[in-house]
């Protein structure tokens, strides 16, 4: 895996502060120059955040040592970028339509960003996509279930390519704590596979950013070269904690988005002016109209927004919704009943 890696990225000495080669709690802290009064975050956080990753390697059975935390999975998608892709050279190969991240990130770095275009039915044809891999494709990002699609793309599917691919495969997985499958690293076990999570969906807390990446214990530490020295802060690292200790209340609430996605599919289908409901593994639901640009504004005018995926591949006439509270859910659904009355 070392081989894949930007040269100059090799001989990198990574920042070092006292706390970061410090393991617990000393009873002075006077080595960073900090405000020693307590305002309730004056101290700089953990650098690797410990704590926070043994109480979430417990609870998904994860092994610690191959975990990568960052500022939302923005920032590990970026520094895999950074530390994998030669700028003017590497490339990334990703599906269309896709989550469009990976190309903003590709871009700032100067890489080229190839995409793949899926199936009418959201499906990667595994054949062709083999064959559109080239030497120069570092990373290849697949996003699954999908956004904006709402589908999981098979285990079996992701093996083929992880085994094809000439670097790391990245399986960016924001939503799947709300599908039966499950993650892939159940069935594709490769140090070439790298598994992107979030506190942003499941977990109700995009507004804390907190990305989470699960890879090979030798792609954590050249990311950890790569990245700044407190990428997540103490209020993230401490709220992510408590959600952790309050593991039900998030399950929970998972399986009541699950209902509400299947009851308002079921809705949304039997309502005149919309014509068809892709099936979703997520908490949003892609919905087919006659005219999504008027509906889009139809429903921003009454006070609800939802996105326009109109102009994506595949997805003509096609909004993205995300399933609310169930007060939330009824306000769109008797929206959609009464347009054009």
């Amino acid at each position: 895996m070392r081989e894949l890696v930007r040269e100059h990225i090799k001989a990198l000495v990574p920042y070092q502060s006292a706390r970061s080669e410090f393991d617990g709690k000393a009873d002075v802290y006077l080595d960073a120059n900090e405000n020693p009064y307590d305002f309730t975050f004056n101290r700089y956080p953990d650098p690797y955040q410990r704590k926070l990753k043994k109480r979430l390697a417990d609870i998904r059975g994860w092994n610690v040592k191959q975990l990568f935390l960052g500022n939302g999975s923005d920032e590990i998608i970026d520094l895999l970028i950074r530390t994998y892709c030669e700028p003017h050279k590497d490339a990334i190969l990703t599906c269309k339509p896709g989550f469009s991240m990976y190309q903003v990130s590709a871009g700032i770095c100067q890489v080229r960003s190839d995409e793949f275009e899926l199936t009418a039915d959201f499906e990667i044809d595994v054949e062709s996509f083999i064959k559109a891999i080239k030497p120069e494709h570092k990373l290849i990002f697949i996003c699954s279930p999908n956004n904006p699609t709402g589908n999981v793309i098979p285990n079996s599917t992701i093996s083929q390519i992880v085994k094809a691919a000439p670097g790391l495969v990245i399986v960016d997985e924001a939503y799947v704590d709300f599908t039966e499958h499950g993650s892939c690293m159940k069935e594709v076990n490769d140090r070439k596979l790298v598994v992107l999570q979030t506190f942003s969906k499941s977990f109700g807390s995009a507004g804390i950013r907190l990305g989470v990446g699960i890879m090979d214990e030798e792609i954590v530490s050249f990311l950890n070269v790569v990245k700044l020295p407190y990428n997540v802060s103490e209020s993230t690292q401490q709220h992510a904690i408590q959600l952790l200790n309050n593991y039900e209340k998030v399950i929970d609430s998972v399986l009541t988005i699950k209902k509400e996605r299947d009851r308002v599919s079921d809705q949304l289908e039997e309502i005149a002016v919309v014509l068809h409901v892709f099936p979703s593994d997520a908490n949003f639901l892609l919905v087919k109209f006659n005219d999504a640009k008027e509906m889009y504004a139809y429903l921003m005018n009454n006070g609800v927004i939802v996105r326009d995926r109109s102009k994506l591949l595949h997805c003509d006439g096609c909004l993205r919704i995300t399933i609310g509270l169930p007060k939330e859910n009824d306000r769109l659904i008797s929206l959609l009943k009464t347009f054009g009355e």
